[in-house]
């Protein structure tokens, strides 16, 4: 009976500092991803409105007016290109016309203007 109080302490002991590891990690990306919002924040953006980049589609997100946007990035600036035919998939290449900033220039929308 002793070993199974051991081995139950010892299994407890493992869960913690699992769960110690991975919010550490979480905590490593998440100021990561901080340092460079700040980052993107004190350089000028590597677009300019009217102008169209060729990006990969990274991902999708969906807007709040229910629309499907694809994310890409330009020199590590990313770009939310709307009005994404249904046929485009992650890792597609596109061409994106720039058409805003948001309020501190460290993102910018963008409508589909071609596949790449």
């Amino acid at each position: 009976m002793e070993y199974v109080w051991i081995a139950a302490g010892a299994a407890v002991v493992a869960l913690t500092l699992a769960a110690v590891a991975v919010r550490r990690r979480g905590s490593s990306e998440r100021r990561a991803s901080e340092r460079a919002h700040e980052a993107a924040q004190e350089r000028e953006p590597p677009v300019e409105i009217g102008e169209s980049y060729t990006v990969g589609v990274t991902e999708f997100t969906d807007h709040h007016s229910g629309d499907r946007i694809a994310v890409g990035k330009v020199e590590g600036f990313v770009l939310f290109v709307d009005d994404v035919p249904g046929s485009v998939s992650v890792g597609d290449a596109v061409r994106a016309k720039v058409v805003s900033f948001n309020r501190e220039h460290t993102s910018a929308d963008a409508v589909f203007a071609e596949r790449a």
